[in-house]
């Protein structure tokens, strides 16, 4: 976890699969950005970084699709598990927007629930000071 603002990828998903993830901190603010395939096979790195991040104690956590390729339906079930396991001590977002990512996460039913915003600005002013 670089807290010093840089993108670091995790070593251990960079490339894997077609996906990389990639964690920021500022602050206590993690973003957590995703690029090319959520599916079965990475879906489990998310749930990884996800829950690394939470080890951080941070106040939120913005999970960030804007550069995902695919998501299938067991990325959607790591962001739900994500959002759940946050609790309501951690504000927990989703930026997506987009065809491959956002339709399918509105079309189930999952935008309100994992909290999901166009772009990191619009989520940075959901969150509390």
């Amino acid at each position: 976890m670089d807290r010093a603002g840089s993108v670091a990828p995790d070593a251990d998903t960079a490339g894997v699969a077609g996906c990389a993830i990639s964690e920021q901190w500022t602050d206590r603010l993690a973003v957590i950005s995703v690029s090319g395939v959520l599916d079965m096979l990475t879906a489990p790195r998310l749930s990884a970084a996800i829950t690394a991040s939470l080890s951080g104690n941070p106040s939120a956590i913005i999970v960030d699709l804007s550069d995902t390729d695919f998501l299938a339906s067991a990325g959607m079930s790591a962001l739900v598990a994500g959002r759940e396991e946050a609790g309501a001590a951690v504000e927990f977002r989703v930026v997506a927007d987009g065809p491959a990512t956002s339709r399918p996460l509105k079309m189930v039913g999952l935008a309100d629930l994992i909290g999901l915003h166009p772009t990191r600005d619009a989520v940075r002013a959901t969150l509390s000071a």
